[in-house]
C-alpha cells in the first residue's frame, strides 16, 4: 500500500505588539497610502524583547498539535524554516524541541529566506512517506524585526514577526500531492542580508547598523516571472487543471506579486488568501499564518485542493499541492 502524508492540524501566532502605517509615518518618510498602493501592508506584528524566533514558533506548535488532536509526546520530527534562527547554535528545530520537552526524535532548521516553509513542508512530507516519521511538526518562523534597519524606508515599512505550523501524520490517499523546490544563487544580490558569521561578523559586534538590502523593482520581476514559471510547472507534473484548484495560498510579501499569481492562475481574488494587509511579509511564517488563519475562520475545508507558492532571496521558490 502506497504511503502518504497529510496535514491534520494547523497553528499560528502573532505578537501582541502592532505596527501600523500611520506609526511608522512617524519613523521615516513614508505614508500610509504609499504603503498600501505598493504593498498592500496595513499594519505588522512586531516580537516583544523577550520573545524569540523558537517561543514563538512554540505557540504555533502547541496549537497546530492541539487542532490535529494530537500531543507533544506523538512527535517524532521536527522541521522548521526561518532565516532569523535564535543562535547559531543549537538549530532552532531542536530549541522548539526543548521547549516542548519532545526528546530524541530528529529536530532540525533549515534557511531558504522566504521559501523555508514550503521546503520544509518537502521535507517533513517524505519522511513520512518513507515511514520515517508518524507525527511530523513542520513551522515556518520569523523575528524579522531583529535584522530590520528601521531608518531605511524602502524596507522597513515591509517585514514583521510571527510563526506558523502544521503537522503532518500518514495518510492512504495524496495529502501532499507534490512539492516543487527551485534555487538559483546569480541573484543573490538582489535581496539580502549583509553580514553573517563567516563574513563580516566583526562589523556586527562592532555595533555597525545593519539590515536587509533589496532591489525592489528586480525582485518584482523576477518574482512575477518565476512564480508563473512554478505555477505552470506545478499543475503539469501533478495532472492538475487551474479550475480544479480550490485556494491559492501565496507568501504573503507583496500585493501586486499575490494579483499576478491569482491571474496566472484565472482565479478571483476571493479563492486567494490574502493576510498581508495584517502581518506584513513575514518570510518563513507567511504561508502557515495564511493557510491557519483560513482554516479557523471556515474557508478552507477538507477535500479542498490548495496551491502554496512562495518566492525568497537566494533566489528561492518552490511550491505544494495540497488536498486538505
Amino acid at each position: 500500500m502506497n504511503r502518504y502524508s497529510r496535514v491534520a492540524g494547523t497553528g499560528s501566532y502573532l505578537p501582541d505588539k502592532v505596527l501600523t502605517n500611520a506609526e511608522l509615518e512617524k519613523l521615516v518618510d513614508t505614508s500610509d497610502e504609499w504603503i498600501r498602493t505598493r504593498t498592500g501592508i496595513e499594519r505588522r506584528h512586531i516580537a516583544a524583547p523577550d520573545e524569540t524566533c523558537s517561543s514563538m514558533a512554540e505557540h504555533a506548535a502547541r496549537r497546530a498539535l492541539k487542532a490535529a488532536g494530537q500531543t507533544p509526546a506523538d512527535v517524532d520530527l521536527i522541521v522548521v524554516g526561518t532565516t532569523t534562527p535564535d543562535l547559531v547554535f543549537p538549530n532552532t528545530g531542536t530549541l522548539l524541541q526543548q521547549r516542548l520537552d519532545i526528546h530524541g526524535c530528529p529536530a532540525f532548521s533549515l534557511e531558504a529566506a522566504c521559501s523555508g516553509f514550503v521546503f520544509a513542508l518537502s521535507m517533513a512530507d517524505k519522511y513520512v512517506r518513507l515511514g520515517e516519521a508518524k507525527c511530523a511538526l513542520v513551522v515556518g518562523a520569523e523575528c524579522l524585526s531583529r535584522i530590520t534597519d528601521w531608518s531605511d524606508r524602502s524596507t522597513c515599512v515591509l517585514f514583521g514577526d510571527g510563526a506558523g505550523a502544521v503537522v503532518l501524520t500518514p495518510a492512504d490517499e495524496p495529502g501532499i500531492i507534490g512539492t516543487h523546490l527551485h534555487s538559483d544563487g546569480r541573484y543573490k544580490d538582489l535581496l539580502f542580508f549583509p553580514y553573517g558569521v563567516s563574513s563580516g561578523f566583526d562589523k556586527l559586534r562592532s555595533g555597525a547598523v545593519a539590515g536587509i538590502t533589496m532591489l525592489g523593482n528586480e525582485v518584482f520581476r523576477t518574482a512575477v516571472r518565476t512564480l508563473s514559471r512554478l505555477v505552470d510547472e506545478t499543475l503539469a507534473k501533478n495532472g492538475i487543471e487551474r479550475d480544479q484548484i480550490d485556494w491559492l495560498i501565496p507568501h504573503q510579501a507583496n500585493l501586486r506579486i499575490i494579483q499576478s499569481a491569482a491571474d496566472k492562475l484565472g482565479l478571483p481574488m476571493d479563492k486567494v488568501v490574502l493576510t498581508v494587509q495584517d502581518h506584513g511579509n513575514t518570510s518563513a511564517a507567511s504561508i502557515p499564518l495564511a493557510l491557519d488563519t483560513a482554516v479557523r475562520d471556515g474557508r478552507i475545508h477538507r477535500g479542498q485542493t490548495l496551491l502554496l507558492e512562495t518566492f525568497g532571496g537566494g533566489f528561492t521558490w518552490g511550491s505544494a499541492l495540497i488536498r486538505y
